[in-house]
């Protein structure tokens, strides 16, 4: 699939701030924080895709 410039950056930031969510729960493992990051991890992940599928679905070089 070929993606512009912009889709590329989307998904970064957003898998960025996936992996520091998910190294702070690592981290703090067992924690009350922990399970906070775990849950905003996965409400980053969903976050993306509507990002993502947004933005391919607007995209004239994307769709």
């Amino acid at each position: 699939m070929k993606t512009c410039r912009r889709f590329t950056t989307i998904r970064d930031e957003h898998e960025r701030e996936i992996g520091y969510l998910q190294a702070h729960s690592a981290r703090h493992a067992g924690k009350p924080s922990a399970r906070s990051s775990a849950k905003q991890a996965i409400s980053a992940k969903h976050r993306m895709a509507r990002a993502l599928n947004g933005h391919f679905t607007r995209c004239p070089e994307c769709g």
